[in-house]
């Protein structure tokens, strides 16, 4: 049949308002949608632009308080800062390219700078309104979807100079979303940390940070598994942070003007390379030689900067694309190396105690690399063989085609067993984004071994090579990477080894949000007019009730059970994942030792105390290992 005849005229083209164009492309304003799971989701974006703006206000000397206040759908943040002009209120979030932003006398070195953060907000939510309080008068207006509802004149008020936003989500855009308080609380206290003299009240709990950076990462680690006390160095628009840990890979966290660069960018890389350069040289001058990889192993460091007109990648700033630290000021590479040389160097030699505990650290990554470099070379050969023979990674042609597609922040890796169910999802995946892994088995347990084994045993080499992360997450080639196993004993022991293999060798993929656990539905509940999935027994006895007398139900164990056609419904639109979410007070050591170690008193206690129980368990400090069985470990 030959393709339909579309007449291109005139009548062709559009042109899209501001809201409009934000609601059809939202994409280019806020990221992915997604429905929470994940911490770079849109609706954490929404809640950022507009505390973004009260972050702003703060750092230009106005106001000392934000009150934020987050239910289940709905988002209210206040602050004591100047107030926008009242004549401005409805244009500031419903006008683009309109704002104070734009006087860089009113707003310097600030975050947002495009004019565009609310007015994404105010598109994108079914409600939205915006309140001004200023010198003893306020004006209000309301918004439906970006369309003004309700315009009140100015009043008289004895409220406090400041602003009231308040916005809900739409949930035609974002589907079946829910806020997840642990990553909300990450992101308050990042906007703390970067703010000394800040307090942010966020459902009735004060956060507040004396110290900074050294507080986030005292906060992110354990104290008793660093290296050496935290190094901790501030100068004019910089700050960093730094010690070394015993765990695998690289940790970073960087910010530009208070906002929290996932993706790093200039500022993280001339960090990463003045640390490495100033080591270096340090110990040179006592005679000894250091790779730059060897002191970057196992570094925990943090680093923000202030600039004057930051230019992002995109406009949900995760990743800084400044070369200079200003319009005149130096390049963020000089800028950021002269501090560091100098300051970090004078710290090594006044701590001598620091300095040796570095090296030692040092010299532990070197024989650690030394160890593998023998059979490195053999593994990768091998690896590289498998992918040509297409043995064990089912690619999406995203990266068939182009490794640094722009889609790349959309992709998705399905890890799972057996042939029967890496072939339903092979047949219903999407073949542009969803990429699928085949385990051959139950995985090793690699609790307490280095990672020398990760080259040794071919599963781990090959799926190391498939995310390409040997040498750490930069590369990093799907941001989900999803852990699907059958929801039955042998199921959840798999999904235990698995976590078990990211936290001892890169634990730095978990805590930046990158592991998954796909739920599937447990039961198919159905007649001949109605099929219900359900996840939960709850949701069966609901589904039972619902479609009346006998209806026919079918309990799936395994991921083979389900036909392509009915799983292609649980890994698209509609997809359900779990994100692995370490607490800030969890030491990995000690969680994987308790769970995947000996079996000590105390997990035998746990056990027995959880042997009635056949729903599922919940790791208190993993969030969520569902239905994890110690027992089988």
């Amino acid at each position: 049949m030959a393709a339909p005849v579309h007449n291109y005229t005139e009548d062709s083209i559009r042109s899209l308002d501001w809201r409009e164009h934000i609601r059809l492309r939202p994409g280019m304003y806020i990221g992915k949608l997604g429905d929470g799971s994940s911490p770079d989701d849109g609706i954490y974006v929404l809640v950022k632009e507009v505390v973004d703006n009260s972050i702003d206000e703060h750092m230009m000397g106005f106001g000392t308080r934000i009150e934020i206040t987050i239910s289940e759908h709905r988002v209210e943040v206040r602050d004591y800062g100047r107030g926008i002009p009242l004549g401005k209120v409805v244009d500031c979030v419903s006008k683009i390219n309109t704002g104070g932003k734009y006087d860089s006398g009113a707003f310097q070195k600030s975050v947002g700078l495009n004019g565009v953060g609310t007015k994404a907000v105010n598109a994108l939510s079914s409600y939205f309104k915006v309140q001004s309080f200023r010198d003893g008068k306020t004006r209000m207006a309301e918004f439906k979807q970006g369309i003004l509802t309700k315009d009140s004149p100015e009043q008289p008020t004895k409220e406090r100079n400041g602003t009231l936003m308040v916005f809900e989500p739409d949930d035609s855009v974002f589907k079946h979303y829910k806020f997840n308080s642990i990553y909300l609380e990450k992101q308050i206290w990042n906007y703390a940390y970067l703010n000394s003299g800040l307090t942010i009240v966020f459902n009735g709990q004060k956060y507040v940070s004396q110290h900074g950076l050294r507080d986030l990462l005292e906060s992110n680690t354990n104290v008793e598994e660093l290296r050496y006390p935290i190094i901790h160095l501030k100068g004019n628009d910089i700050e960093i942070a730094l010690s070394h840990g015993n765990a695998y890979g690289e940790e970073y966290y960087s910010f530009v003007n208070g906002q929290y660069t996932t993706q790093g960018g200039t500022h993280l890389a001339a960090f990463r390379g003045s640390v490495a350069k100033t080591v270096v040289e340090f110990f040179k001058k006592r005679k000894k030689d250091f790779e730059a990889s060897d002191i970057r192993a196992s570094v925990i460091a943090a680093v923000a900067v202030r600039v004057q007109e930051p230019v992002f990648e995109s406009q949900t700033k995760t990743k800084l694309g400044s070369l200079n630290v200003g319009p005149e000021g130096p390049t963020m590479n000089t800028f950021v190396n002269d501090f560091v040389s100098r300051h970090l160097d004078n710290f090594l030699h006044e701590n001598p105690k620091i300095a040796e505990a570095l090296e030692k650290r040092i010299q532990q990554s070197e024989r650690e690399r030394k160890e593998i470099a023998g059979i490195k070379k053999l593994a990768n050969e091998r690896a590289k063989k498998a992918s040509m023979h297409n043995k064990k990674l089912r690619d999406c042609r995203v990266h068939l085609t182009d490794v640094k597609n722009e889609k790349h922040q959309d992709t998705t890796l399905f890890i799972t067993e057996g042939d029967s169910a890496s072939g339903s999802i092979t047949k219903s995946r999407n073949v542009e984004l969803q990429a699928v892994f085949s385990l051959r088995g139950k995985p090793l347990n690699c609790f307490g071994l280095t990672k020398k084994i990760v080259y040794e045993n071919e599963e781990f080499n090959l799926l190391q090579h498939a995310l390409d992360i040997e040498d750490g997450i930069d590369n990093l080639r799907y941001n989900q990477i999803v852990i699907a196993t059958d929801a039955d004993v042998d199921g959840m022991h798999i999904r235990l080894l698995m976590l078990t293999f990211f936290l001892q060798f890169f634990p730095d993929l978990v805590k930046n949000g990158h592991l998954f656990i796909l739920e599937t539905p447990l039961f198919r509940v159905r007649n001949k007019k109605q099929t219900n999935y359900c996840y939960t027994d709850e949701e069966r006895q609901r589904a039972i009730a619902k479609l009346g007398p006998k209806p026919e139900i079918t309990r799936f164990k395994g991921l083979g059970e389900i036909s392509p056609d009915e799983f292609g419904k649980f890994i698209g639109e509609d997809i359900r994942l779990k994100p692995v979410i370490l607490r800030k007070d969890t030491s990995i050591p000690m969680l994987l030792s308790y769970y995947m170690g000996k079996n000590t008193p105390d997990r035998q206690r746990f056990i027995v105390d959880n042997l009635r129980i056949e729903k599922d368990i919940v790791n208190e400090d993993l969030v969520p290992v569902e239905e994890a069985e110690p027992a089988e470990v």
